[in-house]
């Protein structure tokens, strides 16, 4: 009997626990590029990304990542948004040799969007 309660008093302080390591990061987030653009120093192509950001919110690191690796980095900040995103939008700039950099990415249900330093 002794043994049932601390097996149930284990696995009552287990699951809160492990629920937290399938949580989903309030600092990273997905987008899709339908066209090549440059984020700090890298192009890259269309595709299916996510963005993912340490720091505070207005001296972001951010690490753009395609199939779990980072393929791009940059400096940013996060600007509140008026109303949560209808939908994820990437905002790009036209550079002076005529490539597109990315410069906002406004995320799905949220209200927070990144501004990419250097667009």
């Amino acid at each position: 009997m002794q043994t049932m309660k601390y097996i149930a008093f284990i696995a009552a302080l287990a699951l809160p626990l492990s629920l937290g390591a399938f949580a989903k990061s309030s600092n990273s987030a997905s987008f899709d590029l339908t066209d090549p653009a440059q984020i700090g120093s890298t192009t890259l192509a269309p595709g299916h990304y996510t963005a993912q950001w340490t720091g505070s919110n207005s001296a972001l690191e951010i690490s753009i990542l395609q199939h779990g690796k980072t393929v791009a980095t940059a400096r940013g900040q996060l600007k509140e948004l008026p109303e949560k995103a209808h939908y994820t939008a990437v905002t790009t700039k036209q550079s002076s040799d005529n490539s597109s950099r990315v410069d906002e990415i406004d995320f799905n249900n949220r209200t927070e969007a990144l501004v990419i330093a250097g667009s």
